[in-house]
């Protein structure tokens, strides 16, 4: 998986747990979890920046 693709999906995940958040709370389990997938992308992008800008 390539830094682009990453971005895809970050953005992609970030639109639907706000959505979530709006419809169900921002403290619910669902927007919770989301929240969770956001946080190991962006990680694992920025692991990924590391390696390139290394």
């Amino acid at each position: 998986m390539n830094n682009d693709d990453l971005f895809t999906k970050i953005e992609h995940l970030r639109k639907t747990m706000i959505s979530v958040g709006l419809s169900k709370g921002f403290t619910s389990v669902e927007t919770v979890k989301l929240s969770e997938r956001l946080d190991k992308l962006i990680n694992l992008q920025m692991g990924l920046l590391d390696k390139i800008s290394a």
